[in-house]
């Protein structure tokens, strides 16, 4: 995992998210069908352009020092639907690119749509609010590889990712939060009758 901010400013973030109601605890069922006792609802952020800005303004900055040592080089913004709409478009805004977003079509499929394209050998940095398993990561880079994009990093507000969990790419994250995640059949939540909550907008 990449660490590009600082501790002083991933603790100003996780600030952020408290004081916008995006960090919730209680018992939750997940995107990815695991259960967890946090549950980060960004959108309660991201409605806020200016705490958007500045919850994402430490990562832009660490990815333009990058892109200055010759580290990465980013050409344009891409956010899988819903959650990376939001975070890719403030990341475009703040280092001066375009940013569009990939989204499901009618087979489920994460496609390029409404227009939106790549040329071959664009370079893409991939923006989400949070990451948990990287699935829907991995469902956008690969309908932007598809067309001919090359994905040169990543980037998201949250990274809570549980330990063992990789990306295969550059990640700069504006904080990273331990969370708990369990299996269903594994849960101590379930086990102590407690209804799982799926606050989330994907329904598998």
């Amino acid at each position: 995992m990449k660490e590009p901010i600082g501790p002083e400013a991933s603790q100003a973030v996780q600030g952020l998210l408290r004081e916008s109601g995006a960090m919730l605890e209680g018992h939750f069922l997940l995107s990815s069908g695991r259960h967890s006792d946090k549950y980060f609802q960004c959108a309660r952020l991201l409605q806020y352009p200016d705490k958007a800005a500045a919850a994402l303004a430490p990562v832009s900055e660490r990815i333009r020092s990058d892109a200055a040592a010759g580290l990465i080089a980013v050409d344009a913004v891409a956010g899988p639907a819903l959650g990376g709409i939001i975070a890719a478009w403030e990341l475009g805004r703040l280092l001066g690119t375009r940013a569009f977003f990939t989204e499901r079509d009618d087979r489920g499929i994460m496609s390029l749509r409404r227009g939106f394209g790549v040329r071959a050998g664009e370079r893409i940095l991939i923006a989400e609010d949070v990451i948990t398993t990287g699935k829907s990561l991995g469902e956008c880079a690969a309908a932007l590889e598809a067309k001919g994009a090359v994905i040169s990093a990543l980037a998201c507000v949250v990274d809570r990712r549980a330990p063992g969990v990789e990306v295969p790419w550059p990640l700069y994250a504006a904080c990273a939060v331990e969370a708990r995640t369990w299996d269903p059949e594994d849960c101590g939540l379930c086990g102590q009758g407690l209804p799982a909550v799926k606050p989330g907008s994907r329904k598998s």
